[in-house]
Formats: structure tokens, C-alpha cells, sequence
């Protein structure tokens, strides 16, 4: 059938003589000042019609859009300038597509700060495969306008129906094309401050996804209840309770394609207020309304599941024996 997804609650299972328990090793590390070294700057006109004009690094450098330090990145988009709304394109901005590519794996995102609270921005944080919708993309952050809960997606080709257990409130279970809008699966956060400007006055916090070929299952930590396991870089999401999407069920497709992660900035082609005849006008006569339009970003991490045996005995001594169930 279809696409990639994970959700696996990390599981420690007993067996007869040993336990078999879940560990994640860190596989790359997207941060401080060698985070821009592992990216592409994406320069195609946006696919989905946003009045944005992506540019390369020298460009986004030169304009302010970018810059790092040991400890932060900030990627934004141009806030300075008026554009005419008759260009081809539109507000200078950032698309960034990992060099990498993923085939499964636990995702934990650290963020600051991210874009959201203003009317024309799109941002997002996701990945996808080659061949849209059949290999795949998970929407692990997005939200339009002044939304203030993150929404989470799933897209793949036909055939593919979820209904994990998680906090979140599904909007489709049906994560192919035919969802009205071409809207695939689609969960609303349970959480006020997951989002645009709340998400920011709280100082952000960590979004984790895991994807294994059993489904895809993602939380999100604001910045005061970061689980202490993924601080000290041990991640363990069996410890982490319900997630708020859960992307998962009988009926859940898979398919053997690699998945790329990159973030994207972009206005939308909408009208956004009544003062203004377009989203494209009010984008562009508005620079100052995107100032607030930025990621400020600590670190991404990329894990992969290493597996090791223990007899119960070592386990019990260690004081680590536990056992997991996943939600149904």
C-alpha cells in the first residue's frame, strides 16, 4: 500500500529469559552554527501558489533572513520591504530541504520560537517523500493566519484510514487525496499553547515524532514540561503517555520510501481581512506585520532504534525493568 508512518509507544517487552528494550541512538544533529551546512535552499516557485519568493543562502544572508550562533538559528522571512503586489513571486523567504534522507525514526524538535499569529503566514514543519501523495508527507507543526493550535496531518495515496488513540481531535481519518480540500488526515492539538503567538509567550517547547511501520505518533512538551529523558539526549517515548496525534489503526498504509524533512515560510493566496482586495496585497504592503515571522530554532535531532537484551535479573538490579503497553 502507501506511505511512511510511526507510531510505536516505546515498548520494553518480557520475554522468557530477557527483555528486549527500545533505545534510540542519535543519527544527526541540527544545530548552532553547522545547522545551515545540512540543508538545500529550495528556490522553486511555491507549489502551493504562496505570494513568496524563496531565495538561495548568499540572498537570504545578505537580507537579514538567516543567521546562527553556537546555541540558536533564526530563519525569517523579509520584513522590511514593500513588494510590488504585480511581481511574479513575492516576500522574500527561506525553504530549507535536508540534505538527509529518512526512512523511520524519532524526530525531536526544540523550538523557540516559531512563525504564526499573523495573517499571510503558512508556516510548517514536515516531511515527505518523491512522490507526492504516494510516498508520502507527515505535518508534524502547521497553522495558518492567527491559529492558535497546531494541526497535525498525514497525506498518502488511497487506501490508507487511521484511528489511533491520542489527545487530539481528528479532523479526517482518511489520509488520501479524496478528504475534502485534499486535507488528508488531519489532528487539532488539545493543547493552547501548541501555536503561533501562546506558543511564543510560553518560551515554545519540544515537538517529537516517531515513525516506525506500525504508524506515526507525535507529542508536543511546552518548555516547562520537557521530559527529562530527551534533555539529557536518552529519549523514551514509552514514558511520554498519549500522544497528541496518532496516526495508526487496521487499516494504516506503509509504504518503502525514503522521507525528507525541511521547513517552509510562505503567505497564502487568501483574502485575510476586508481591508485589503487580496492576501497577495496585504503581504506585500505590510512588511512590518511580519516581524514577529521567524523560527528560533535550538536544535533538531534525528534518533534511530537500537535494540539490546538485558536478563531480568540486570534489569531488575539496575532498577529499570518496566513495561510498556501501547494505547489502543
Amino acid at each position: 500500500m502507501l506511505l511512511p508512518p510511526s507510531r510505536l509507544l516505546a515498548v520494553t517487552v518480557l520475554v522468557h529469559l530477557g527483555v528486549v528494550r527500545a533505545k534510540y541512538q542519535l543519527q544527526e544533529n541540527y544545530e548552532g552554527l553547522s545547522f545551515f551546512d545540512k540543508f538545500d535552499f529550495v528556490t522553486i516557485d511555491d507549489p502551493t501558489n504562496g505570494f513568496v519568493d524563496y531565495v538561495n543562502e548568499a540572498e537570504a544572508r545578505k537580507l537579514g533572513l538567516i543567521w546562527e550562533t553556537d546555541k540558536l538559528v533564526y530563519i525569517g522571512v523579509d520584513h522590511s520591504n514593500i513588494i510590488g503586489a504585480w511581481c511574479r513571486r513575492g516576500r522574500p523567504s527561506v525553504r530549507l530541504e535536508s540534505k538527509s534522507l529518512y526512512t523511520h525514526g524519532l524526530i525531536i524538535g526544540s523550538f523557540w520560537h516559531i512563525p504564526g499569529g499573523e495573517c499571510g503566514t503558512w508556516p510548517a514543519f514536515w516531511t515527505f517523500g518523491p512522490h507526492w501523495p504516494d510516498s508520502g508527507e507527515i505535518d508534524i507543526i502547521e497553522g495558518v493566519h492567527k491559529q492558535l493550535k497546531n494541526r497535525m496531518a498525514l497525506h498518502t495515496s488511497d487506501g490508507c484510514i487511521v484511528d489511533g488513540r491520542q489527545s487530539g481531535t481528528w479532523n479526517h481519518y482518511d489520509c488520501s487525496p479524496a478528504t475534502p480540500g485534499n486535507a488528508g488526515c488531519g489532528v487539532q492539538s488539545d493543547t493552547d499553547n501548541s501555536f503561533g503567538t501562546n506558543f511564543n509567550k510560553k518560551k515554545g517547547g519540544v515537538y517529537a515524532t516517531l515513525w516506525n511501520s506500525h504508524g506515526i505518533q507525535i507529542w508536543f512538551f511546552p518548555r516547562d514540561t520537557i521530559p527529562e529523558d530527551i534533555a539529557k539526549g536518552n529519549p523514551d517515548p514509552g514514558s511520554w503517555g498519549v500522544p497528541e496525534a496518532n496516526f495508526s489503526g487496521s487499516d494504516y498504509c506503509e509504504a518503502p520510501l525514503s522521507h525528507q524533512a525541511y521547513w517552509l515560510i510562505h503567505g497564502i493566496p487568501q483574502s485575510s481581512s476586508p481591508q485589503w482586495p487580496s492576501c497577495n496585497c496585504y503581504v506585500a504592503m505590510n512588511p512590518s506585520a511580519f516581524i514577529n515571522t521567524y523560527w528560533l530554532i535550538e536544535s533538531i535531532k534525528v534518533y534511530q532504534e537500537a535494540t539490546s537484551r538485558h536478563t531480568i535479573n540486570e534489569l531488575t538490579e539496575e532498577g529499570i525493568f518496566h513495561l510498556f503497553a501501547q494505547p489502543e
